[in-house]
């Protein structure tokens, strides 16, 4: 269905904050290896390591950096200290925060997290506390100008949960998180180049923001964001359309 798509304006920002951040490959080399490590090098077997690759390559990472990466993890020489933990808090107005971190010091990275949310005008909160607002799915997005129609009848017939186009006419399929990089393939295949494929944590509901309020979550999101540790930040909060213009 056409309309506001709230998971297109959360993309949307935190791309265009990361394109600010040269540590962006730094983060996403340290997935890359860790993957490697838990799984294995071969993407065809390791389909955690493949979803990275595909994030790698959206953030146009060089073949090759991405190639040492995966071997340094596949070979256990590096990555073996580093661990990802997950924090759940609440924002200003109430929102649900996520917060995915890799860390080699446990203590460093929740004390660093826990500054944040105060600072901001929020609140670390216990294991279990906003998770369960949020479920695993994969997003692949593709560009405005996709015939909307067929690309719903692929995604649909081979287990897509949902497909939406928003009013720039971007196309968003929402799938269970193992079936993105099949649903992604089957696309491809039929002449469907998607421009990204990720698994993300995807909101149950979402909760209204007014520009005061959604200013407010938004720099508690970018503070948290730009600490060395963080992966990725998901809320529930939904911006008003404007604030993602800019």
């Amino acid at each position: 269905m056409a309309g506001h798509s709230k998971w297109h304006n959360i993309k949307h920002r935190k791309s265009g904050q990361d394109a600010k951040r040269a540590k962006v490959f730094t983060r996403i080399i340290r997935e890359l290896t860790v993957a490697a490590r838990d799984g294995g090098g071969n993407i065809d077997d390791n389909p955690g390591l493949r979803v990275i690759v595909e994030k790698a390559k959206a953030a146009q990472m060089p073949r090759d950096t991405m190639d040492r990466a995966i071997a340094r993890g596949a070979g256990g020489r590096e990555g073996g200290n580093l661990e990802t933990l997950t924090y759940e808090g609440y924002g200003p107005g109430g929102v649900a925060i996520l917060v995915e971190a890799m860390t080699d010091n446990r203590n460093r990275t929740v004390s660093e997290v826990r500054h944040v949310f105060a600072r901001a005008g929020g609140n670390l909160g216990t294991f279990g506390s906003v998770s369960y607002m949020f479920d695993k799915r994969g997003l692949i997005s593709l560009a405005a100008g996709a015939d909307e129609d067929e690309v719903m009848e692929i995604a649909i017939n081979v287990g897509a949960l949902d497909v939406n186009v928003d009013d720039l006419g971007n196309v968003e399929i929402v799938t269970e998180p193992e079936d993105c990089m099949k649903i992604r393939d089957t696309l491809a295949g039929q002449g469907i180049e998607p421009i990204s494929s990720e698994v993300l944590m995807a909101p149950q509901n979402y909760i209204d923001m007014n520009v005061e309020m959604a200013e407010k979550v938004m720099r508690l999101l970018e503070l948290l964001e730009d600490l060395d540790d963080v992966t990725s930040v998901y809320t529930n909060a939904n911006f008003p359309g404007e604030m993602m213009e800019n």
